[in-house]
Order: C-alpha cells, then structure tokens, then sequence
C-alpha cells in the first residue's frame, strides 16, 4: 500500500533556527493547511486532502515532534505549548508563500489550530475543528468516573519520567489502544496505515508525552489569560465532533460558542478519526465553511 497522499509532494521546511516540518503539499488554489491528531501523522488526512487538492493548495504537516518532523528535547514547557506549535504552522505556510490560509486541525492538531485563530488572526482565515473542546474546557468538563475515559491525560501530564518509561516499556499497545478504542469501523485504518501511526509514535514517546503534559499547564495559562481578556475566534469557524457533550453532561455547541462568535458546530455518528472514517462528511465540512 502506498502511504503517500497522491500527486503531493513531501518536503523539509525550516520554521525556526532549530525545528523543520515534515509537509505533503498538494494542489493549486487558495491555501488550507490540515493538522493531524494523536496518535497519528498528516496521513489521516489522505482522502480529505486529496479531494481538496482539486480547488486548493493543501499543506499537510507532521506536527513537531510527531511523524518525520523534528522533534526538540522539552527544554521548558514552551517547547510543545499550542502557542509554540501554532507559530511553527503560521511560519511554515509563510514559508510556503502564504501569509493566509484557512485551517483544519483534528484532536491534538485542533488545539494547535485553535492558539493560531487566537494568536494568530491575521494569518487564519476560516477555522474547523474535529473533535474536541478548548484546552481550558477540556479540563473543566472532565470529572468523577467520566474521566476515565482521558486517562491518558492525566497520565501524560506527570512530570518527566515515569509517564514516558511506562509508555515506551508498551508503546505498540498503548498507542493501538487509542486506534482500536476511539474508532467506530476498524477498517477505516487499514494495516498499514496502522503500523506506519505506531512505528511513528513509538519513537516520539518522550514528544508527544511533552505535547500533552503542555496541554495541562502553559497551554491552560494562555486560555485563561484569553478567556480573561476576551480574546475570541473572530473568524468564521466550524466544530465537527462526536457527542461529547451529552456523554459528558455540557453544552459542547455553547462552550464552543463562547469563544467563537461565528460557529457551525455539528455532531457526527463517525467515531474519534471522522477523517477517516467519512472523509466526505468532513469534505463537505470544510467546504462548507471555505463558503462562508
């Protein structure tokens, strides 16, 4: 099976002195850029890129410290904040001759894209989100029983150490746990897709235990530092998710509200990876909203 997203091409691109992206780059148009979620690469977004390729320029990047980007020794804990990855994706499209670009991100990916709509508004034109809540809500929404269903969270947000040698001691099950729990059709992931996700998590332990231990301290910083301000996603934006809110017990439509004005939100009956799993709901999502 061939794993390369038809008729992109894949390059190295520099966004800082010390940190290149991995990025498949495909079409012609205006640009949206689509940011993949956990534990995955910018592979999730094979059929949706290509479609979109016919009418856009499609950026598809590994996020830093997931897939064949570089990932950087968690020197504090703004190596892997949102805020941190969110300027290595506004200066990569820049790179890439786009000063703006409409942008889709999906689980980890989507808190990435959401910091760059509040850090970065002159560079997001249009927003989606897949599947899940601001960082700050995250948390809040989170209590009793329910929350074992992030335990990873919690896992990854301990300090250095145990949460990686626990992960690296079973990477292949704890990473497939995720592939096999969160997806409604199995086949959606084919094998070999499923083995490139976990080769590509397997060495990016220490990374993407960073990236998640941010989401539980600087990246919390920065959303109540917004919420305190008024910051908000001025931008047209579209939230694609499973309903959460009702398994959970929160309005997930207003929670989304309350940081974006202009909201589309809708739920869906595909499971967590609704990239795969229905690539033509999510297309005609993200058309939808590049209507707006």
């Amino acid at each position: 099976m061939n794993l390369a997203i038809p008729g992109f091409d894949h390059r190295r691109i520099a966004v800082d002195d010390e940190v290149s992206l991995h990025a498949a780059v495909g079409g012609e148009g205006s640009p949206i850029v689509l940011l993949h979620g956990f534990p995955q690469t910018h592979l999730m977004w094979r059929h949706v890129a290509a479609d979109l390729a016919a009418d856009h320029t499609v950026i598809v990047p590994d996020l830093r410290g997931y897939g064949a980007s570089d990932r950087p020794a968690e020197v504090s804990p703004e190596t892997y904040s949102k805020r941190t990855m969110a300027t290595d994706i506004v200066n990569l499209a820049a790179r890439l001759g786009h000063r703006r670009f409409a942008l889709a991100g999906h689980d980890r990916g989507a808190l990435v894209a959401v910091r760059a709509g509040l850090d970065h508004p002159e560079a997001v034109s249009h927003l989606a989100i897949l599947d899940v809540v601001p960082t700050l809500d995250m948390w809040e929404v989170l209590h009793g029983a329910n929350a074992a269903v992030a335990f990873h969270l919690y896992l990854m947000a301990q300090p250095p150490g145990l949460p990686e040698r626990m992960i690296a001691a079973s990477a292949d099950e704890f990473f497939g746990f995720f592939l096999d729990a969160w997806t409604k059709d199995p086949e959606a992931i084919p094998g070999p897709v499923r083995e490139e996700y976990l080769r590509a998590s397997r060495e990016a332990v220490a990374s993407i235990v960073a990236d998640y231990r941010a989401s539980a301290g600087v990246d919390i910083d920065h959303d109540r530092a917004d919420r305190a301000n008024g910051n908000l996603l001025r931008m047209p934006v579209s939230v694609v998710q499973q309903d959460w809110g009702a398994a959970l017990g929160y309005d997930a439509a207003a929670v989304w509200r309350a940081w974006a004005p202009d909201l589309d939100h809708r739920l869906t009956g595909a499971g967590h990876f609704m990239a795969e799993e229905d690539p033509a709901m999510i297309v005609k999502a993200l058309r939808d909203l590049l209507a707006r």
